[in-house]
Formats: C-alpha cells, structure tokens, sequence
C-alpha cells in the first residue's frame, strides 16, 4: 500500500511506477488509451516517434529476464531514447556495492529513467524512495509483489477484445497465484477497472490468503471455465516455492492444464491469455496455445505500445491520447 502513494507526487501526478494497487481507474484507461494512440500513430508497426529523444534509460535487471527486458529496451528505442543495458554480472554489485549506491552511480550521469527487475519484494519501491528529482522508476517485477506493465498489457489487450465495460466480464486466472507478481498485479487491474467476476484456480497450497474478498478461489478448474470471458494462465514459479510446494507436472496438467475439452466450457469467444514463458503439457496444451483463441503473441506485440505509453507518461510527452 506504501508503493501506491510512493509513486504519486505532490500534485497527484504519476512520478513512478511501482504497482497497480489502488490505482484511479482513470488513469489506467488514459495509459491504456496512449497505448492506442501510439499504436494509431505508428500504423499498428510501433516505428520511432521522438517523444524520448534526449532522455536515457537504463533497465536495471538483477533477475534474469529475456521477453520484459526486451520489450522495454524496444519500446525506449522506438521513442527515441538512449538506452542501457546493466550487467549485473559485470557490475560492482558483485564486489559489493548496494542497489542505491549503483542508482546514486547512474544518476550522476544523467539517466532519466530506470525499468528495475528484482527478485525481492519492495526493491523499485525502496530506489523511487531515494530516486533524485526528475528520476522516474518503473517496476518490472520485484519476487512475488508486482508486475504493473504486464497487468498494463494484459488489460489492454482485454480491452481491445471485449471493449471498455468490464463490469461485463467473467475472467479467470488459473495456475500459481501465490508465488505469481503477474496475478497479484493483474487482480489489482481487474479490480479497479470494475470487473464482473473474477475467480481464480489453483491447487490449495498456490492459493493465497490474502485475496480481495470479491475474488471467488477454488481447485475446480472446470467450474471456474464456466461461461468466462477471458482465461489467464500462469507457469508454476518453481524459483520460489518450496520443495515441499512444487507438484508433479503429469498430475498438475491433469488437474489444472488447459486443454481444448477444459476451454469448451468458457465463452465461445473466450480468449486465452498467458504471461510466458509457457510450459507447454504442464498448464497450457500447445494446441489451446496455438489454437484461434489464444492472445499469446498478441499480449507481447502489446507490451511494446503499453510500455511506450509508460515511459512517455513518466518522463515524456505524457498523454498522448488527449
């Protein structure tokens, strides 16, 4: 709850993006609303618009990550800002250094902007904390807390399926929801913009206790397919669970895999959406994955315009979409 007044500043305006919890429902639309006119501008092919030109940003990852590094190197490109990569590997963290000395380091050479990955809880929240004047965070995943440009991109893509009434929607994400950032942020989203039902679906042990109580959780899968608008699944996140915790991968598909007789029970024009990586066979069949209802690629050529829209509003032109 912290980060969510953190990210404000004095006048109410976005300074940083940290998490989506309690976000004005307003502002995602007009996020979601630059997205679409980005795309609109661009012919739907995102080419370089000069909204960051002058403006460097450095993707500050100290977890691994191969598509959210990506998407947001492309997106700061294609506005037109330098970008940096930093190598944790190579870096002075590995002789020592704090995260907020390496921050200190790099703002002294004039970065305006740092999209931050990290494996614990409160770490982009802990940097926009300390972040110098006209310094803007962005939180690409900080352990099992936040994800807020995934749940960005994911409502976008809701959106541009099933339109801006959500209050209308059945929507449900199945998989680890304890260990799972893009869940927690997601379900803060859906919240806000006024969804119509949410349920979520996973064994006992990933479901967490602390769920809004307009959430409906259960372990029966096909109860919670039943007439849904739009099917969220996530990958078990092995890297943070206990031993005790991971389950055999043939029993959980069985029990909790998407398959093509699970997704008859949505809505015929259901959608099908996942965050990746897929663990084809284990919570996704390929031929759900590949099949006419699945959103996947779509969600990724998504995160491209969702991010763009980020950095300008933090740092740029702002909303583009008045």
């Amino acid at each position: 709850m912290r980060a969510a007044k953190i990210q404000f500043d004095g006048s109410g305006s976005l300074r940083h993006l940290l998490t989506l919890e309690r976000m004005p429902p307003g502002l995602i639309h007009e996020i979601l609303d630059t997205a679409e006119a980005l795309a609109a501008a661009t012919g739907g092919k995102v080419k370089k618009l000069p909204l960051l030109r002058g403006r460097t940003v450095v993707n500050l990852f100290f977890e691994p990550s191969t598509r959210t590094r990506t998407s947001f190197e492309l997106a700061a490109s294609r506005l037109s800002a330098e970008v940096v990569n930093f190598d944790v590997a190579q870096s002075s963290t590995t002789k020592g250094e704090t995260v907020l000395d390496t921050l200190r380091t790099l703002e002294a050479m004039h970065c305006d902007l740092f999209v931050v990955r990290h494996r614990e809880n409160g770490t982009p929240e802990y940097l926009a904390q300390h972040a110098g004047p006209g310094v803007a965070i962005v939180n690409a995943g900080d352990g099992n807390h936040a994800h807020p440009t995934q749940a960005l991109l994911d409502v976008y893509t809701i959106r541009r399926h099933k339109g801006f009434d959500f209050s209308q929607l059945k929507v449900a994400i199945v998989g680890d929801i304890a260990h799972s950032r893009v869940a927690r942020s997601a379900i803060h989203a859906l919240i806000a913009l006024g969804v119509g039902e949410l349920r979520v679906c996973g064994p006992a042990a990933l479901l967490p206790d602390d769920l809004d109580p307009s959430v409906a959780a259960t372990s029966d899968l096909d109860a919670v397919l039943d007439g849904v608008d739009v099917v969220m699944m996530l990958r078990l996140q092995k890297e943070r669970m206990r031993e005790t915790e991971v389950p055999d991968e043939a029993d959980y598909h069985a029990r909790y895999g998407l398959d093509r007789r699970r997704l008859t029970l949505a809505r015929p024009d259901a959608i099908v959406m996942h965050p990746g990586p897929m663990n084809r066979g284990v919570e996704i069949a390929s031929d759900v994955a590949d099949g006419p209802q699945s959103v996947i690629l779509e969600q990724v050529s998504n995160g491209l315009v969702v991010r763009m829209a980020v950095m300008a509003r933090l740092v740029g032109a702002g909303n583009l979409a008045s």
